[in-house]
């Protein structure tokens, strides 16, 4: 009886000390610098103050500008699996919230596609050779995600 407890406890303790170490990384999309870069500037490494100030000034008025809408695109998804989850889904409702969602996605790539053209200019072309070599834009992972 006792040779089973102890073996039990060990078997507990072993899978705590394995899922702990499988779940150190957390959630989100990996190592490296993926998604948490914006417009593509990781790789410039010699920007001025002036370039700096101004990127981050675009980005600022950037991220006001979606919050809006991003907002939005939260309240919608929630209406949507609100609606998924109701005894009879209502198609023609699920349907529009659809649509809906997708222009507010468009309108948020527009002006994602809007402040990384303005942060281009800001950059002299030699900088903007160097972001090539980076990919799409989504930093060092290329617009790979998960660990690699």
């Amino acid at each position: 009886m006792k040779k089973n407890i102890l073996i039990g406890m060990v078997a507990v303790l072993t899978l705590g000390l394995v899922a702990s170490t499988a779940m150190a990384w957390g959630p989100g999309y990996g190592r490296g610098q993926g998604y948490g870069l914006q417009y593509g500037c990781p790789a410039v490494s010699n920007l001025t103050a002036e370039q700096t100030s101004r990127i981050q000034a675009i980005q600022q008025a950037n991220f006001q500008e979606i919050t809006p809408l991003r907002e939005q695109l939260f309240a919608k998804r929630t209406e949507l699996r609100n609606l998924w989850v109701t005894q009879n889904p209502d198609q023609a409702k699920i349907t529009a919230l659809q649509k809906d969602m997708l222009n507010i996605r468009a309108q948020l790539q527009e002006k994602s596609n809007n402040a990384r053209l303005e942060v281009r200019e800001v950059l002299t072309p030699e900088q903007q050779a160097q972001i090539a070599a980076y990919g799409p834009g989504m930093g060092r992972m290329g617009g790979r995600m998960g660990r690699w």
